[in-house]
């Protein structure tokens, strides 16, 4: 039997590698001689540079970058596809909020800078293609630190530099791309972004993600005014209106841009995943899929990864099974678009220390019994 193991990480439990390779264990005390294609999967957010590295046999690479904060140099790490031509960079890696303290937190000041300098050391050795996700970030920039990296000039009205962070948009005047990496004409730029919001206004990048990043309510109008003048010099300047376009707002602003500096196309993180692991060629003709995640829930329909490879799964005829740490309300639904089956793996009652430390053992022991289950 052909089996095809696409989970996601379970958070704080195990990678998505690991999930890949205590469902082969548990396949293979019933299954000897089972045939199990390992394809560790995410979404675009954490885990992603991971999954798409492990399933192209590509390599990690180490690049010193500039912090949120603009204090200080940070070693981050992005990947290399197998094939050499591609890279995947979480931008979390460089400008994520785990790298500012809960009381440093401040989206007036932080920049997207280090982002930037991912970029830069990819196509420094010779990178023709990056996929970027743009999840988990401590920035509400509009991606203007990013841009700056690349060598391009946001001025003020009196012709003089911007400093780092999303306050200082509300003085910009001209944006000078005269030194902007000539380069980045010919990468093509595809980016994991999962929310649909816009730039400004209410359900923009300040007002909607600007708490999480410390923004009180008088920092989400400041902010939200500064990236108001962004757009309006952008549309000025470059002929592009970024101000509401679905997806611009994500991770403070880098959506738009990403979409009117670079080119680049705003997909689901899943697809992405899914088209660059070439998952759709590895499932045919298999007998089963298994994926998972840490929860399954009325959430999971909306780009997660169960929901994402079970499409998939769907289109060849492959049944698809799914496991889970906890199962929530709504799992139920995913039953008639694509999800034939969901286990949940806690094998007993127990403290939620004790489910994260032992998940591995837990999604083996489930699946064992669940490939019991198919034999019979």
């Amino acid at each position: 039997m052909k089996f095809i193991l696409a989970p996601d990480s379970f958070k704080e439990s195990m990678t998505s590698k690991d999930a890949c390779n205590a469902m082969e264990r548990g396949i293979k005390k019933v299954i000897k001689d089972a045939i199990c294609i390992k394809v560790p999967m995410a979404d675009g957010g954490e885990g992603t540079v991971e999954a798409l590295v492990e399933a192209t046999e590509g390599r990690f690479v180490s690049a010193v970058v500039t912090d949120p904060l603009g204090h200080r140099k940070i070693n981050a790490t992005y990947g290399i596809l197998g094939n050499g031509e591609k890279a995947i960079i979480e931008m979390a890696s460089a400008s994520g909020i785990h790298l500012v303290e809960g009381k440093n937190r401040n989206p007036l000041i932080t920049t997207t800078y280090g982002t930037g300098e991912l970029i830069l050391d990819a196509i420094n050795r010779g990178i023709k293609h990056i996929i970027i996700g743009i999840g988990g970030s401590a920035t509400n920039d509009g991606g203007a630190g990013m841009i700056q990296a690349l060598g391009a000039h946001l001025l003020d009205k009196e012709g003089k530099e911007l400093n780092f962070g999303g306050s200082e948009l509300i003085k910009l005047n001209t944006i000078d791309l005269t030194n902007f990496d000539k380069r980045l004409n010919d990468v093509i730029f595809e980016v994991a972004c999962d929310v649909n919001n816009p730039l400004i206004g209410e359900n923009g990048a300040s007002r909607i993600f600007g708490p999480q990043k410390g923004a009180t309510e008088d920092m989400i109008i400041q902010l939200d005014e500064a990236l108001a003048n962004y757009a309006e010099v952008i549309k000025r300047e470059l002929g592009i209106d970024v101000a509401n376009v679905e997806g611009a707002g994500a991770a403070g602003g880098v959506g738009a841009a990403l979409l009117a500096f670079f080119n680049g196309r705003l997909k689901s993180g899943i697809e992405l995943i899914i088209k660059h692991t070439d998952l759709e060629n590895k499932i045919k003709e298999a007998d089963f899929v298994f994926t998972g995640e840490g929860s399954i829930d009325s959430q999971t329909i909306f780009g997660k990864t169960p929901m994402g490879v079970a499409s998939v799964a769907k289109k060849s005829g492959v049944k698809t099974i799914a496991f889970a740490g906890k199962i929530g309300e709504g799992a139920e639904n995913l039953y008639d678009i694509g999800i034939n089956s969901i286990f949940g793996i806690i094998r007993g009652v127990c403290s939620l220390e004790e489910a994260l430390k032992n998940g591995e053992i837990n999604l083996e022991k489930t699946v064992e019994n669940v490939v019991r289950t198919l034999i019979l």
